[in-house]
């Protein structure tokens, strides 16, 4: 009895829980629907009127310069109707196979592509169309914007049954063909064959036919003049398409995969437009916020940053044959070595100026100044060692370090001209470009610390577990662009302050009303202290080291070169502070290297003097702003410490320190010893003669060939003397076994640096007049300048 009333317990909560699934599914439905008929309701209360005028091309986007002048006109269209019975079967077929298989079957919406594309994003693959067919396609292009809401989706399938409708098929195919956008300024199929084969509609082949539907999708990505192999890949998805849906056979797909790229290289007149780069760079960020669709149909107002009086400097310097090695066409018929370069306002992230290349001869052109990353050589010196190294551990353009040779497990590197100095400044090494300085540095930095300071500057691409040390020089695994150059050099100049850059002010729509107002994001890289000495630094770059080129007279100039291992890359960076500007050349082939005699303080650092002096005509001259706790002291030059009553004259050196990193230890480096004229080593009992000397006592052994050798203490006694051993010097001249200082005046300095493993031989170096100092030598050692007369205004 009891076991009856628990079964029939149990069989009464099944039913209760069954009823209960029921009800909530019910209610579920009900209130699903009602949400879904209220969503409907809402969406349709703004939808656009109808209007068949409104399939016609609409307006083109306005851009203008940072004074509010007009520049250019983006979607001013260019076209050539064609009619459908025109289009030749195989540009149908293509189209249809990329974009909307089941167009003649639907009725303006077709559910199975719209559950075949959620599956596709569900599964995350196969070579499915996307959901929206031609004729919503058209609509959206015609009455709505690009935003992927919902109420915009159901406004699109309610527009898309109104245009079936009222026209036919091939009606709605026609307009669809003859007013897309197809890139590189083509509107309707018949200019976008023009554009990029240089024939017309109906002599197509298919694997013409498929790589302009390609297009369709995502015309900038698929750009053949962009990029070749996104375009061809795209090509052959579409060709897969066609024969998957019976429109062409499967031996016919492959065969049409195997065509090379054939296109047009006449530039066709239209395409012509003032400030090339900047205003492909522009377009590329407006389509990248807002859509194909928007930026080249809604007739946008696009206010710029440009400065059209630095961009015409820019393009003239770029222009200048001088300002090149001997040029040669490559097999694409593109002059080589190319250039490219950014100037940029460091305080509020303005970009000036872009010039992306030499020629500009297609529209949105690849641009070098913004899309090619090449490595950096020593310009990147200041960003990955030496503004560490002040931030971080407190050194200062007087820290020494000593410039000797250094080997690793797996690496090598070498100073660019097989020269060692020895003990020297961090002003020193960063005017004359040593490398195993940058070294050291970086090593007592540590990695982490270095990539956080370069990530602060906008370089996030660094991978210290794969490039090591070799950041120090310049060795990285992607590189840099010129605007990236640009804007982090520019925290130097701005004390401290990373400003992201921007090419875009504010956009507004047709009517004037305000869509988006661009204000950079700016944050605190560094102390002005670290960037207020880095700055004085790279002034003595311009001023006597590597980059005189540059100089622009009485105005202030901070900058660096660089030039990587075999003279792949020139770079010339600098800042006065107004500007900041980057300049790099080299072949579009990485592996070729540039001419003898070209280095960072060249051709480049030329280009540079020639923008900027432009650039700064009429703008008063002003220093960079010296901010509050940096102090003056004079130190040794040989350990950086305070001198001490052994420090000789020419060790002496002024330099600036943040206040309380200034050395407050006295130097003991410097001490007397006892030293044989014979074998230039420490006395020893058998000597006959001795010489009292001043020598430096680092504690341990430099190789011969470091050019301050013989101002060190020998680690070892002679060897030469023992009791009863004729003395082997005949008196009447130097002792033969001392090493002899080599001159101090007129020695000449190296033009440029190299990262990397390699040197440059004396014979590479550029004319001797271009590397003398203002009064026509050089000085071998910083001591011997007062570098705090010299160096400042």
């Amino acid at each position: 009895m009891i076991n009856d009333m628990q079964v029939r317990k149990k069989k009464k909560r099944k039913l209760n829980v069954a009823r209960l699934i029921i009800v909530i599914l019910a209610l579920l439905v009900v209130l699903g629907g009602g949400a879904a008929f209220g969503m409907i309701v809402y969406s349709l209360q703004g939808l656009p009127a109808w209007d068949p005028a409104a399939l016609d091309p609409s307006n083109a986007t306005e851009i203008y310069d940072k004074d509010g002048h007009l520049i250019t006109q983006l979607g001013k269209e260019k076209r050539v109707l064609v009619r459908i019975q025109d289009v030749p079967p195989v540009i149908k077929k293509a189209v249809l196979a990329a974009e909307d298989v089941r167009f003649y079957q639907h009725h303006g919406i077709d559910l199975r592509a719209i559950g075949r594309a959620a599956w596709a994003d569900i599964t995350g693959g196969g070579l499915s169309q996307g959901g929206s067919t031609i004729t919503q396609q058209l609509v959206k292009n015609s009455f709505l914007t690009p935003e992927k809401k919902l109420k915009r989706k159901i406004q699109e399938a309610f527009l898309a049954i109104q245009v079936e409708r009222h026209f036919t098929k091939d009606e709605i195919f026609e307009f669809y063909l003859n007013q897309n956008y197809f890139g590189e300024g083509a509107y309707g199929i018949e200019m976008a064959s023009r554009t990029y084969f240089g024939k017309s509609v109906d002599e197509l082949q298919l694997d013409e036919a498929a790589l302009l539907a390609g297009l369709l999708k995502a015309p900038s990505a698929y750009s053949p003049f962009q990029d070749p192999d996104a375009a061809v890949a795209r090509r052959n998805t579409v060709l897969d398409l066609m024969a998957k849906y019976g429109f062409v056979s499967p031996a016919e797909a492959a065969a049409a995969k195997t065509k090379p790229l054939k296109l047009n290289t006449e530039k066709p007149s239209h395409e012509t437009y003032p400030y090339p780069y900047f205003v492909d760079y522009v377009t590329d960020q407006l389509v990248s916020r807002y859509g194909e669709a928007r930026v080249f149909r809604e007739g946008l107002k696009v206010y710029t940053t440009l400065d059209p009086k630095i961009q015409k400097a820019a393009e003239a310097a770029m222009a200048k044959a001088s300002n090149f090695p001997t040029a040669k066409r490559d097999k694409n018929g593109v002059l080589q070595p190319q250039a490219a370069l950014v100037v940029v306002d460091p305080h509020n992230g303005h970009i000036k100026a872009i010039v992306g290349g030499r020629e500009h001869t297609q529209l949105r052109q690849w641009n070098r100044a913004t899309r090619t990353t090449r490595q950096p050589g020593s310009a990147f010196k200041p960003i990955i060692a030496y503004g560490p190294g002040i931030e971080h551990l407190g050194m200062s353009p007087a820290t020494v370090i000593d410039d000797i040779p250094l080997k690793y497990p797996k690496w090598e590197p070498k100073n660019y001209d097989g020269v060692y100095r020895g003990l020297i400044t961090i002003r020193t090494a960063v005017s004359l470009s040593v490398n195993m300085v940058a070294v050291k540095v970086l090593e007592k930095v540590t990695t982490g610390p270095a990539v956080e300071f370069a990530r602060k500057l906008g370089i996030t691409t660094l991978r210290p577990e794969q490039e090591g040390l070799a950041m120090a020089l310049g060795g990285l695994s992607k590189g840099v662009t010129p605007l990236q150059m640009a804007a982090a050099y520019g925290a130097f100049a701005n004390q401290g302050v990373y400003v992201e850059p921007t090419a875009i002010s504010q956009v507004e729509d047709a009517q004037g009303n305000l869509i988006e107002k661009f204000e950079p994001a700016k944050h605190r890289a560094m102390k002005p202290t670290t960037a207020w000495l880095m700055t004085d630094m790279l002034r003595t770059v311009v001023q006597q080291g590597t980059g005189t080129r540059a100089r622009l007279g009485s105005r202030p100039v901070a900058g660096k070169t660089g030039t990587t291992d075999k003279r792949e890359n020139n770079w010339f960076v600098g800042y006065t502070p107004e500007l900041s500007c980057a300049v790099w050349m080299g072949y579009d082939d990485a592996t070729i290297s540039l001419p003898q005699g070209c280095y960072g303080g060249t051709y480049t650092a030329q280009i540079w003097r020639d923008v900027m002096s432009k650039a700064l005509e009429g703008v008063p001259v002003r220093g960079f702003p010296r901010p509050g706790g940096i102090v003056s002291a004079t130190v040794d030059a040989k350990s950086g410490l305070l001198p001490g009553p052994l420090t000789p004259p020419a060790h002496l050196v002024t330099d600036y320190f943040v206040k309380g990193t200034e050395p407050t230890e006295v130097d003991n480096t410097h001490v007397l010893a006892e030293i044989c004229p014979v074998s230039g080593l420490l006395a020893g009992e058998y000597c006959p003669e001795r010489v009292a000397q001043v020598r430096v006592n680092t504690g341990y052994e430099v190789p011969p060939f470091v050019k301050d050798f013989a101002e060190r203490l020998p680690t070892k006694t002679c060897d030469v003397h023992s009791l009863g051993a004729p003395y082997p010097g005949n008196g009447t001249g130097p002792s033969p076994g001392l090493p002899t200082l080599p001159p101090v005046d007129g020695e000449t300095p190296p033009d440029e640096e190299r990262n990397g493993g390699g040197y440059n031989s004396p014979d590479n170096l550029p004319p001797a007049d271009d590397r003398q100092n203002d009064r026509g030598t050089w000085q071998r050692e910083p001591g011997l300048l007062d570098l705090d007369r010299i160096l400042r205004p």
